[in-house]
């Protein structure tokens, strides 16, 4: 599959999973109505695909990517109908923790910036 058409497979899924969130049709009270996808990875026979999750407040997002686990098969299933492909990949949720690692980054830059325009 060429690397524009995964990358448009990538992003329905995204598209997909997100609408099923704020319509909530995945019937979870541990699912935070304010948890989006981020991004998603998937593999190159399109077999498997890894959803990375954020939510607010933080707090909310363990027990979200939990109930979004729980509820994979159901998802899964939906995702089947939307994509209308061959085979609807196998998904797997993860908590999505770039935002942090760029904010520490972002801290670092600005420290460094003072130091220099101090000397």
């Amino acid at each position: 599959m060429s690397e524009f058409s995964q990358s448009r497979l990538e992003s329905r899924i995204m598209e997909a999973i997100s609408s099923m969130i704020v319509s909530g049709q995945i019937k979870n009270p541990h699912l935070s109505v304010f948890t989006s996808v981020t991004r998603v990875e998937l593999a190159p026979d399109n077999t498997a695909a890894r959803i990375y999750v954020s939510s607010m407040p933080e707090e909310r997002i363990d027990p979200s990517v939990r109930a979004l686990n729980s509820a994979k098969g159901f998802i899964q299933h939906r995702l089947a109908d939307v994509l209308r492909t061959k085979n609807t990949p196998v998904l797997e949720f993860f908590r999505d923790d770039s935002y942090r690692e760029a904010d520490r980054v972002n801290k670092l830059i600005d420290e460094a910036m003072k130091e220099t325009s101090g000397r």
